[in-house]
């Protein structure tokens, strides 16, 4: 057991650092990022309009943020796993969810001013390192069928 964990050290050491860099994100996120919505989910918003928003700037500030998380986790794929075509799969992935769920962001913003909730999660799969918590166990489970 001690032998795996030393044969492994340096991806240990990696993926420690990343979710330390997730944790830096998170914890200066207001000072990094213009998310007024960062406020309005703190209060009891089921019955307040929305903010008021400067769309150029949010895009920005959600898309920096989508960015940054994705190629943390990418890098914490990669170091896991060592494979180039897991790295290119989750790309794949990582840019269909980009448009799926700004779409969904911006359509909800724009033309569903009830649909506080739903912006909420969609916002939360924007903004949170969430995908590389479904992929990593999905591509270890993959591994361990191929490898049968």
């Amino acid at each position: 057991m001690l032998n795996n964990i030393f044969e492994h050290k340096w991806k240990i050491i990696i993926a420690i650092v990343i979710v330390n860099c997730f944790g830096i994100i998170r914890a200066f996120e207001n000072q990094l990022f213009y998310d007024p919505f960062l406020v309005y989910f703190e209060s009891d918003f089921k019955s307040l309009p929305f903010p008021e928003v400067d769309l150029l700037r949010l895009f920005g500030g959600l898309l920096f943020r989508y960015f940054l998380n994705t190629v943390l986790s990418l890098v914490l794929i990669y170091s896991l796993f060592e494979d180039v075509e897991i790295i290119k799969f989750s790309s794949v992935l990582y840019v269909f969810f980009l448009l799926l769920l700004f779409g969904m962001f911006f359509t909800i913003l724009k033309f569903y001013p009830e649909g506080s909730w739903i912006l909420f999660y969609i916002r939360r799969f924007i903004i949170q390192p969430i995908f590389v918590l479904l992929f990593i166990p999905a591509f270890y489970y993959q591994q361990q069928n191929l490898k049968k």
